[in-house]
């Protein structure tokens, strides 16, 4: 099993004081594969200059929120070859995807307008605070040694446009945080209605996992809290069910899929269960690629979990997109392989980007997952990388026909950093309201003599929906 010893993240786009400014990036159409049928449009480009160990033009690292008419990505900008980024950027479209204005967080690094006190950031991460018409993006803050020295959130309250500086979750002297993500509670109905909970690690205390609470837009947090039997791991995506259970699934340290859960509004934390054993296949082409969590849930409260796994190949011989679903969060369904290409036909897939329609549930729940893919996995020197698609109608039962989206892609013109080359350690995809996907990935074409061309793209229009009959 391929283990990071400590992934780190960051990404960001430039903005004078964090203001918006129109997206001048032309929509393309990238000259890939033949049997890629859609039009990309570039969200961003890495603005920065700085020298090594920066590396320029790469933005890696994406993920994405949707609220309303509104989806907003944030991702890192200008890759350190150690870890983080030179900023995080973000893009933003208020009119269900048609179309986007960009920037960076401001008041984070030495490279931000206004600049601020952290020397790198990583792991950016979305959510909105309906309660408080609060846009919320959590990072995780470093300094110049690439220490994770702090949690902290940039606030939006016109939706998403301009960013406030930002303000901390936790920080510390000694210690090492890692790899954050945001949640809000957003069901009126709810009792912890207007809750935000964000999720960390920290590495120098057995990547313990640590959660804080705040019930006022983001602005305050509470004390870091662990769960009962201390939970340890990384790469944890926590989800609100709309009656105010908070479920947090994780890789452990072990291992293994885990979850563990709130029912009070996160003054306390269970003690975590097993979901499976994780059984992967290590990635070629020296790509950086952990079996991460990508976690969602639809609208009656059924959390979806999706890693890529080798269970289902002989001989664990390449990695399928597999998923586990739970209606409380202890609770879990058999280990189930999503279908993009038969069982071992060689390809080899990873980092996944789960969505779900959260105006549906049960049988007829719409799910959408974007990921990237070697065709073969045994490559070695000649990998070719590809980025794909694929969706159902009906809670995952049956799947329409995979889609290529961009590739072929050789990982070289990727960022590299001390865990190989990075596209990132997890990507995104939304629903949105017309029921179209949404999902931001990182696209690489060949360098040139002013350095590499990485950077964040989705789909223009989004993507359809459908369902198949491809079990």
């Amino acid at each position: 099993m391929f283990s990071l010893a400590r992934p780190r993240y960051l990404m960001r786009l430039i903005l004078p004081m964090g203001i918006a400014l129109l997206l001048a990036l032309s929509t393309t159409s990238l000259a890939f594969g033949s049997s890629s049928q859609v039009t990309l449009v570039q969200l961003s480009q890495d603005p920065y200059t700085n020298g090594p160990p920066s590396e320029h033009k790469t933005q890696v690292e994406p993920d994405t929120f949707f609220y309303g008419s509104t989806i907003v990505s944030a991702f890192q900008s200008g890759r350190f070859f150690g870890a983080g980024a030179s900023n995080i950027g973000w893009a933003t479209s208020t009119d269900d995807g048609a179309t986007w204005q960009h920037g960076f967080l401001p008041g984070t690094t030495p490279y931000a307008t206004p600049p601020g006190p952290y020397g790198r950031l990583s792991d950016s991460t979305v959510s909105f605070d309906a309660r408080h018409n609060t846009w919320l993006i959590a990072s995780l803050a470093m300094n110049m040694g690439a220490r994770g020295i702090a949690i902290i959130v940039n606030q939006s309250t016109d939706g998403g446009l301009t960013w406030n500086n930002p303000v901390a979750v936790a920080s510390t002297q000694t210690n090492d945080l890692d790899k954050d993500w945001i949640v809000c509670d957003n069901t009126s109905t709810s009792q912890f209605y207007g809750n935000c909970y964000v999720e960390w690690d920290d590495f120098d205390n057995g990547s313990i996992v640590q959660m804080s609470t705040s019930s006022d837009g983001g602005t305050t947090w509470g004390a870091a809290k662990h769960s009962a039997k201390s939970a340890h791991g990384l790469g944890g995506q926590p989800l609100v069910q709309p009656g105010g259970t908070v479920i947090v699934p994780y890789k452990s340290s072990p291992g293994d899929i885990e979850t563990f859960t709130s029912t009070n509004g996160g003054k306390s934390w269970n003690a975590p269960v097993i979901v499976t054993k994780i059984d992967d296949h290590f990635v070629a082409g020296k790509m950086r690629s952990e079996p991460l969590p990508s976690a969602e849930i639809d609208g009656a409260g059924t959390v979806y979990v999706a890693w890529h796994d080798c269970r289902f190949e002989n001989k664990c011989s390449a990695n399928d997109i597999v998923y586990s679903t739970s209606s409380d969060g202890t609770s879990w369904s058999a280990v189930q392989r999503i279908p993009i290409d038969p069982i071992n036909s060689g390809v080899d897939h990873f980092i996944p980007g789960l969505a779900v329609d959260t105006s549906t549930s049960g049988g007829s729940a719409h799910i959408a997952v974007t990921y990237y893919y070697f065709p073969n996995a045994s490559c070695s020197n000649d990998c070719q990388l590809d980025i794909g698609y694929i969706s159902s109608i009906n809670g995952g039962a049956s799947w329409s026909a995979s889609q290529q989206l961009a590739g072929p892609m050789n990982p070289t013109w990727l960022a590299n950093t001390s865990a190989g080359y990075m596209v990132g350690d997890y990507i995104s995809t939304s629903i949105v309201a017309n029921g179209s996907a949404y999902s931001a990935f990182a696209v690489a074409t060949a360098p040139t003599t002013t350095g590499l061309n990485e950077a964040i793209y989705t789909v223009t229009g989004g993507l359809p929906v459908t369902g198949g009959n491809i079990v």
